[in-house]
C-alpha cells in the first residue's frame, strides 16, 4: 500500500508485476463473497488498486493505448498522437462517443483495472462496507478511472451510472459524516456529470440531494469548501445545457443556497463562491426562467 503511492516509477512497476493485480482482485472478491467487506486486507487492497489506477489513462503503455483507442485519419496539420492519440478539440469532441472494444472476459494485470468486474466491486464495497477508507478508496478509484477525456473514462462513466447502477450507492456517500469520503463521492459524481449522454440521469438520481448537501454558506474548512466547490461545478454540468433540470434545482430550493454561497463577504476569492457564481451565470443563460428566479 505505502509502495503503491511511490510515484510514476513506482506505479509502473506494480501494474507490471504478474499476477499483483490478479491477486489484490481475487482477495477483494473473496472477502465480499465471504460478507467480510471490513477487514483491513480488503481495506489495504482497495487502497492499493485505488493508486494503481492514478492516471492511469496517460501512464498507460502504447499496446494499451493501441486496444482502447480508435484509430482515425489525423490529417497533417494535427499534431503528432502522443501515446492516447490526440488531444486536438476536434478529436476529444469525438471520443466521448467512441466505445471501448469488447471487453474480455478474463482480464489479466493492468487490464482488470478498468474491466467493468472492477467496476462492479469498487460499487459494491462502496455499499456493504462500513469502512471509510474503504469506501474512501473504491470512490477514489472511480473518480481516477473518469478522470480523463478520452474513451476508457467515458466508458467506465456509462458502467457506473447506467450498466452497473452505481448512483444510488453513491448517492448514499453524499450524506456521510465522514467528510473525505463525501468529497471523494462528490468528486467522482463531478467526473461522471461530464458525460453529456449521463447528465438526464445524474439529474434524476442525484441532483436533490446534492442541492440538499450545499451548506447555507461558504464553509470555514478547506475539505468542506472544496466539496461545496465540487457541488456547484457537478450542478453547473447538469444544469448548463438543460433547462429542465434547472428547474430541478429551483424546486430543491438550490437557488438560495447558491446565491448566499456565492456572496460570501469572509473570503471572497474562495473556490467555493467562485463555483457558485459561474454556476449562477450559467443558471441565468435560460432565458425561460427568469420569471421564475425573479419570484
Amino acid at each position: 500500500r505505502n509502495m503503491s503511492s511511490a510515484g510514476p516509477e513506482g506505479r509502473k512497476k506494480m501494474r507490471e508485476c504478474e499476477g499483483l493485480i490478479d491477486s489484490l482482485v481475487y482477495y477483494i472478491q473473496g472477502a465480499i463473497a465471504d460478507h467480510e467487506p471490513n477487514d483491513k486486507a480488503t481495506e489495504n487492497c482497495v487502497c492499493i488498486l485505488h493508486n494503481l489506477s492514478y492516471q492511469l489513462e496517460i501512464e498507460l503503455p502504447e499496446s494499451y493505448a493501441q486496444s482502447i483507442y480508435v484509430q482515425r485519419h489525423i490529417s497533417n496539420n494535427d499534431k503528432t498522437p502522443g501515446c492516447f492519440g490526440t488531444r486536438s478539440r476536434k478529436v476529444k469532441e469525438k471520443q466521448q462517443d467512441t466505445p471501448l472494444p469488447e471487453e474480455k472476459s478474463n482480464p489479466k494485470g493492468v487490464e482488470s483495472l478498468w474491466h467493468s468486474t472492477l467496476i462492479r466491486i469498487y460499487l459494491s464495497l462502496i455499499a456493504k462496507s462500513t469502512r471509510n477508507y474503504t469506501q474512501e478508496a473504491s470512490l477514489g478509484a472511480l473518480q481516477n478511472l473518469t478522470a480523463g477525456t478520452g474513451p476508457m473514462p467515458f466508458a467506465v462513466a456509462r458502467t457506473v451510472v447506467q450498466k452497473a447502477n452505481g448512483l444510488p450507492s453513491i448517492r448514499a456517500m453524499l450524506h456521510v459524516s465522514h467528510p473525505t469520503v463525501k468529497r471523494t463521492a462528490v468528486s467522482l459524481l463531478r467526473n461522471l456529470s461530464r458525460n453529456p449522454s449521463l447528465q438526464n440521469d445524474i439529474a434524476r438520481e442525484v441532483l436533490p440531494d446534492l442541492v440538499s448537501v450545499l451548506p447555507e454558506c461558504v464553509p470555514g474548512c478547506e475539505v468542506a469548501c472544496e466539496t461545496t466547490a465540487s457541488i456547484c461545478y457537478t450542478l453547473f454540468n447538469l444544469t448548463q445545457s438543460s433547462s429542465h433540470n434547472a428547474r430541478l434545482l429551483l424546486s430543491a430550493h438550490g437557488l438560495p443556497k447558491v446565491l448566499a454561497i456565492s456572496i460570501n463577504d469572509s473570503n471572497m476569492f474562495s473556490k467555493a463562491s467562485r463555483a457558485a457564481s459561474v454556476l449562477l451565470y450559467s443558471l441565468w443563460s435560460h432565458t425561460d426562467l427568469h420569471s421564475v428566479y425573479k419570484k
